[in-house]
């Protein structure tokens, strides 16, 4: 039976030198009061100390929250994770060398779990070939002081993979809306359902422990067998903590549209703004297939679910996240993970298995960088460590992948309407670059697997072609060779007849999206078999 603990029990569970594994996203799974425990301890008595702290998402609400409360000298020895940037921190420990920093994709992460679980030897994939989490690069390693090798390449049947190492699970961290006094917990409020019970399953069998913070207590019997998402033979331990520390995610305490409870109408969902990531979320909306099963990621793509409910065609899409909904309108921002009005869930590392399989028909990433070879650097860019999420088991494996963002970053200021686009201040910092400073995308691994990539920003798209980065439309009152290859580090290649971007998206009102794709559905349908002739059957 587990038993209910006090915050102050906590640190005396956590040895000096213990792995701990989280799952969460922002604070969605977050033990936020298991966190704050942990820190009180170390700041009162100097432990527990130089720990591994093991997350495949992000953790942390850019402020205070999150892994934020580990970010101290002495207390994180090193760090195995898939993104870091919701905790500055911790981020900025790892660039200085404090904490030695192994990034790793969040689906090889997930999946983790699972092999350590069942004692397997560790993940085999091609997820992360070509870039910097390959050994042949940077190997995950997020600075020159960390040392160890987290990846290996592998050679089966002559193909290349890369393989990840599995890792004893001294203590894991979880989460979940109800214990009931055997330990079984249900996730009711929860907006995901993330990969919870693997981790617990991974410490158990590790010989660790699992803590479980819960915002509700509940007696023995009176949970309904098929609601419990982790059995009370896995948690020894249950904290119940007060809703302050027991956000749905980073930017919403509880929305009950976020965990299915209820469903709102998507017209009270708020509307974006006609500026240039309204425009870039518009071009590459165009993108989208009938019936596409669709990925965005954070930052500019989270505008492409807006402008697909707003031009009415949700309904002609399933959108996802990578955190295991399905369905419904990705919130994005603070909320980036939760979906408004979703139709399933799935456990995180199980969405990964379907993503990396080939499952997307199309993902919407960012970009902080991009260079001539059609290279794409999320992960570490003047001076920020952030990692790379979901974003490596995304890009490499959608079968196409459009790329979102601004053409300059840092301060740039345009007037979108009347169906032109006007520059009114340049931002200050050039994305196109000669080289990337990490590799989080490789465009010779897509030309090599044909997988089209398309670079969306408010002036200019661009596509991978024959390996190099060519220029195929240009925004209406944008002049080409000021306001494009003039703050390029390099002159990419121009598609013959270079075309103009669609006027309409750049106009208060669009309305053209539906008939956009549903013309797609049309040209893609297959000829009747009656209108063939006799001679053309088979």
């Amino acid at each position: 039976m587990a038993r209910v603990i006090q915050p102050s029990d906590i640190p005396g569970l956590v040895p000096d030198g213990a792995t701990l594994g989280a799952a969460v996203i922002t604070l969605s799974g977050w033990p936020e009061a298991v966190a704050i425990a942990l820190e009180a301890g170390f700041l009162a008595t100097g432990h527990p100390r130089a720990l591994t702290l093991a997350h495949a998402s992000g953790a942390g609400d850019w402020k205070t929250k999150g892994t934020q409360h580990f970010a101290h000298p002495g207390m994180i020895a090193r760090w195995i994770g898939g993104h870091t940037g919701l905790s500055p921190a911790m981020a900025r420990m790892i660039l200085d060398g404090e904490v030695q920093g192994h990034c790793l994709p969040q689906g090889v992460i997930c999946q983790l779990w699972r092999e350590i679980a069942a004692k397997r030897p560790g993940v085999i994939t091609k997820t992360g070939l070509g870039t910097f989490v390959d050994p042949r690069l940077e190997g995950g390693r997020m600075s020159p002081a960390t040392q160890g090798d987290r990846v290996r390449v592998l050679e089966l049947d002559g193909e290349e993979w890369l393989f990840y190492p599995s890792f004893p699970v001294d203590v894991a961290m979880i989460r979940a809306t109800t214990a009931d006094t055997d330990g079984n917990l249900t996730m009711e409020d929860e907006g995901v359902l993330l990969e919870s019970l693997p981790l617990a399953q991974a410490a158990r069998n590790s010989g660790g422990i699992v803590i479980a913070q819960v915002e509700h207590l509940a007696e023995a019997g009176t949970l309904h067998p098929k609601d419990v998402r982790i059995p009370g033979i896995l948690v020894d331990y249950i904290l119940v903590a007060p809703p302050e520390h027991h956000w749905q995610a980073a930017g919403t305490y509880k929305n009950p549209s976020f965990s299915g409870n209820i469903r709102i109408p998507l017209g009270s969902i708020p509307p974006w703004p006609l500026d240039e990531r309204m425009v870039i979320a518009r071009r590459a909306a165009m993108e989208l297939e009938p019936g596409a099963v669709v990925n965005l990621g954070i930052g500019v793509p989270d505008a492409v679910a807006m402008v697909a409910a707003g031009e009415g065609a949700a309904d002609l899409l399933t959108l996802t996240t990578e955190l295991g909904v399905i369905g419904g309108v990705p919130a994005g921002g603070e909320n980036f993970g939760m979906s408004f009005n979703p139709s399933a869930f799935v456990e995180h590392h199980a969405q990964f298995d379907w993503y990396d399989g080939g499952g997307l028909d199309i993902a919407f990433l960012g970009a902080a960088e991009m260079d001539r070879l059609g290279n794409v650097n999320v992960s570490k860019f003047k001076g920020r460590c952030v990692g790379c999420g979901g974003f490596i088991n995304i890009t490499q494996n959608a079968k196409k992948v459009v790329f979102c963002g601004t053409f300059t970053a840092g301060g740039l200021r345009v007037e979108v309407g009347g169906g032109r686009l006007r520059i009114l201040q340049e931002g200050s910092g050039r994305k196109f670059v000669e080289h990337v400073e990490q590799v989080t995308f490789s465009g010779a691994y897509a030309a090599k697997v044909g997988q089209p990539a398309l670079y969306v920003t408010e002036r200019a798209v661009f596509e991978l072609r024959d390996g190099r980065l060519t220029l195929t439309e240009i925004a209406p009152g944008v002049d080409l060779e000021r306001d494009v290859l003039a703050l390029m580090d390099f002159r990419p290649a121009i598609a013959p007849g270079l075309r103009t971007m669609p006027e309409a998206i750049f106009r208060e009102t669009w309305g053209g999206l539906r008939e956009h794709i549903t013309a797609r559905r049309n040209a893609a349908a297959p000829e009747p078999v009656n209108a063939r002739t006799q001679e053309e059957r088979p």
